[in-house]
């Protein structure tokens, strides 16, 4: 199984401020982000999938929580760790999984996950979620496309 994790990210590294992110909605973006996740399971972070309640990503989203274990929603499933998201994922069964935020969720998968597709959102922003500093040394840049309001970067961990 393949995790991916998928972020936009300002130049400085902010991919949010208060729960939301803190540039304007960027269309264009959020439409091929929602087409790459919609049919795959994600892992998310309880605030993260509490901002999203009314339009939820993903055909089954894993939340990760430390207290929270009933999210009375069907789809949503609980793990209160990296290990038992894996865990849970394993039992569904799939090809691939998206690990969508926030900025602890991503810290604690950074070791983990297969790729990233980071939508480079340009300028500096005022933020309180961060996307986890990586070593350049660990990925290579397969694919980098370039849209009127953001540059879309695709990575892969390498392999020894």
């Amino acid at each position: 199984m393949e995790l991916i994790a998928v972020a936009a990210v300002a130049a400085n590294g902010v991919i949010g401020k208060d729960g939301e992110i803190p540039w304007e909605s960027i269309p264009e973006d959020k439409r091929q982000y929602r087409g790459r996740i919609e049919d795959w399971p994600v892992i998310l972070g309880r605030r993260t999938f509490d901002s999203m309640r009314e339009d939820l990503p993903g055909s089954v989203q894993i939340v990760l929580s430390r207290s929270e274990s009933n999210f009375d929603v069907e789809s949503a499933r609980h793990a209160p760790g990296v290990e038992e998201a894996i865990a849970l994922l394993d039992r569904l069964d799939t090809d691939r999984a998206y690990v969508i935020g926030g900025g602890g969720i991503y810290a604690l998968f950074q070791p983990v996950v297969d790729r990233m597709v980071l939508s480079r959102i340009p300028g500096e922003y005022e933020g309180d979620a961060y996307f986890p500093e990586w070593d350049g040394a660990d990925w290579e840049l397969v694919e980098r496309t370039t849209y009127d309001d953001f540059v879309l970067e695709e990575w892969y961990r390498k392999t020894d």
